[in-house]
């Protein structure tokens, strides 16, 4: 896009049409995986007042971040570098670029409608539509368009290996391989401060299609990451765990599946882990990129046991921050769902991840105060088509 010198020039009509043709695909997308979700309201941290922070950041900061990722690589091909085992490059990430600027837009555009450039808004959007269509490989931008799969391998050889390395599980297995990947799932439900992005799914994979398993058999893959210290200042508590990044394949019986664009498996029936038959894991520290190193299964009770020692650290570290320090660090999390991108285009010591920044103090006030008022389970008033409102006419 060609700039002026105050940064993109105003839009044109064909490009207003695109900008708001993009606002409307995302709108209904969004307003029902916030309708369906399920939700845990914390007791401790102010998930709903963070969220409103980073996102208005993002509406005042992704466009700038987006261009610089974009001037060093191609959006297409950064995310179709997220095509492999281990990427933070996933799904959820994908979402989030476009709807926490859109997010963040509904919400100061409140307060000062001349913040809504549809110029500024473009720039993201259409980030996020190269990017996703590099990352999911087959022409659709979301799990919504295919039917609720995400299937991103480029190596069909990956998909196999952690099928035919899935060591089948007897009734008191299953049971302890549950509590071990509850204990994760929990711990990083922490580390990410209350939100479920430290695990991601894919797939479904069908093995009796791909002559991986017996008919009725299907595989989740699941991705445990960054589980040690990070560039989070407090994952320094996470010093001893064992692994940075766990891969598992999770194979089931008899279950329908779908994953969605939050990175979330979805089944019938419902406790989908009673019907778990094999599990395969692997890792990819220390491994060239997009390849597996096979992690034995009994090592999954010390990794578990790390994670439930470190869990306790982690929660008397948070426990003792005040409000605003909580809302710093769940806005970083939120806000550098961005940087996998970024690192992947070798720019992310180019782009300040500072947060809060731009949002004046003042504001900040008002939204951690405004989030305190509102539930996270709260369902949104808007319809699908207006969840999102298309911008306004020039």
């Amino acid at each position: 896009m060609a700039e002026g010198t105050d940064g993109p020039v105003p839009l044109g009509d064909d490009a207003r049409r695109r900008v708001d043709e993009l606002i409307a695909y995302h709108s209904p997308l969004a307003h029902r995986l916030t309708t369906e979700r399920t939700s845990y309201q914390s007791q401790m941290i102010p998930v709903t007042s963070y969220i409103l922070v980073a996102c208005c950041e993002a509406f005042l900061r992704y466009p700038e971040a987006v261009r610089t990722i974009t001037d060093a690589m191609d959006p297409h091909q950064v995310g179709a570098a997220g095509r492999r085992p281990g990427s933070r490059i996933n799904t959820v990430h994908l979402w989030s670029i476009a709807n926490f600027h859109l997010l963040g837009r509904k919400v100061l555009s409140q307060f000062d409608p001349s913040l809504d450039r549809p110029e500024r808004t473009l720039e993201v959007l259409e980030f996020w539509d190269a990017a996703a269509r590099g990352f999911r490989g087959d022409g659709s931008r979301s799990a919504d368009d295919s039917g609720g799969t995400i299937r991103v391998y480029d190596d069909d050889d990956v998909v196999a290996q952690l099928a035919t390395s899935a060591q089948p599980l007897a009734d008191d297995e299953r049971a302890e391989v549950r509590r071990h990947l509850a204990s994760l799932v929990s711990y990083l439900f922490l580390l990410y401060f209350d939100t479920r992005v430290g695990t991601g799914d894919t797939g479904p994979y069908d093995l009796g299609a791909l002559g991986l398993g017996p008919p009725g058999d299907t595989m989740v893959v699941r991705d445990l990451y960054q589980m040690g210290r990070s560039d989070f200042p407090w994952s320094d508590v996470a010093e001893d765990m064992p692994y940075q990044h766990l891969v598992a394949g999770l194979v089931l019986r008899g279950v329908d599946a779908r994953i969605t664009d939050f990175g979330t498996v979805v089944t019938d029936p419902e406790d989908y882990l009673d019907r778990l038959v094999g599990l395969s894991l692997f890792t990819t520290d220390d491994a060239a990129p997009g390849e597996l190193r096979p992690v034995p299964l009994d090592e999954l009770g010390a990794v578990a046991a790390a994670a439930r020692t470190t869990e306790r650290a982690l929660y008397r570290r948070i426990a003792r921050m005040d409000t605003m320090e909580m809302v710093r660090c769940g806005a970083e999390v939120y806000f550098t769902f961005l940087r996998p991108f970024a690192e992947v285009a070798g720019v992310s010591e180019a782009i300040d991840w500072t947060v809060p920044r731009d949002v004046a103090p003042p504001m900040v006030d008002l939204l951690v105060a405004a989030g305190e008022s509102v539930s996270e389970t709260s369902l949104p008033d808007e319809t699908p088509e207006t969840y999102y409102l298309p911008t306004s006419t020039p």
